[in-house]
């Protein structure tokens, strides 16, 4: 591509690795294939592919077809039979494995062998335990073992709980400023209507792991690895994903604003379904993502701007 090419609206067209059709189409003016139909500016033009970037984006309908010249001056439509079929086939997303958490009974924290000094001790061990209601603020549960736990309707704000492990757990409606989760190890969790800021989960480990509905504002998710994790139906403002590991993670009718992803590196993640995608910093990141044809619009500028190419109207 020329240094400085010229991003502009052209007629339908497609190349090899991905469709573009209408507003969704970007055409590259510069030295490029010929193709059939009106050209561009009276030269030649080729199509600005996606794997610049290393971006999927789902196929359009598979009624866009790209044709050429035939013998007898005729055009035709390219691929029928099984070539076609090939063509139309979308790209396969590997999906999230969803944790199946299912408790046993549980006992209510500070009866029986949870006794003690009522509040959470560092290194402590809690299996089949309840936390309900509690205002947890201030306290250390640093390198604490929390298996098959419920906390619901929890205060956690400046809760230490670094290197703390939650398996097989429930976070039902906990809320707080300033909880401090780093290198903490989340399998199998579902975490449902949270209103937390600040959380720092830089380092940590999420495993088959569901967040829905609520709000997180700052979320701290530095170096951290993201593998079977669902954002659903939830708020993410000012996310930090910078050098995290993402694979098999799907933003579902989730809510991006200023999310970083500087230096992620990102397999199988699904952001076609995000509700709002702000990408603040990392749009040279994104290989490995999946993106709707709409959202490929709205940040053909970043796009631009990431390849040195000049918008002009």
């Amino acid at each position: 591509m020329p240094p400085a090419a010229t991003i502009m609206p052209g007629a339908n067209r497609s190349r090899g690795d991905v469709w573009w059709r209408s507003r969704a189409e970007i055409c590259v003016k510069g030295p490029g294939p010929a193709w059939t139909g009106a050209e561009d500016g009276g030269g030649r033009g080729g199509v600005l592919p996606m794997s610049v970037v290393g971006v999927t984006m789902v196929p359009m309908s598979s009624t866009v077809r790209r044709t050429q010249p035939q013998r007898g001056g005729q055009a035709g439509r390219v691929g029928t039979g099984k070539s076609s079929a090939r063509s139309s086939t979308k790209p396969s997303v590997k999906r999230a494995k969803r944790p199946e958490v299912r408790l046993p009974p549980l006992t209510p924290f500070g009866v029986g062998a949870t006794a003690g000094g009522g509040g959470l001790e560092p290194d402590g061990d809690y299996d089949g335990v309840e936390f309900h209601g509690l205002d947890l603020a201030g306290q250390d549960g640093g390198g604490a073992r929390f298996l098959d736990c419920a906390v619901r309707d929890c205060a956690l704000t400046e809760t230490r709980l670094s290197a703390a492990r939650f398996i097989d757990s429930v976070l039902d409606s906990v809320r707080g400023v300033g909880t401090d989760l780093g290198a903490a190890v989340l399998r199998d969790v579902e975490i449902k209507e949270p209103r937390l800021g600040g959380v720092q989960l830089h380092g940590a480990t999420l495993e088959r792991v569901v967040i829905s509905g609520g709000k997180i504002d700052y979320l701290n998710l530095r170096q951290s690895r993201v593998k079977d994790v669902v954002f659903e139906n939830c708020v993410l403002v000012e996310p930090d994903f910078s050098g995290a590991t993402l694979e098999r993670v799907e933003f579902v009718n989730c809510a991006l604003k200023g999310v970083d992803f500087d230096r992620a590196t990102m397999k199988d993640v699904d952001l076609r379904g995000a509700s709002e995608l702000d990408i603040s910093r990392g749009i040279d990141r994104l290989a490995g993502t999946v993106i709707s044809p709409s959202q490929l619009v709205d940040l053909a500028p970043a796009f631009a701007a990431q390849t040195g190419v000049r918008v002009e109207a």
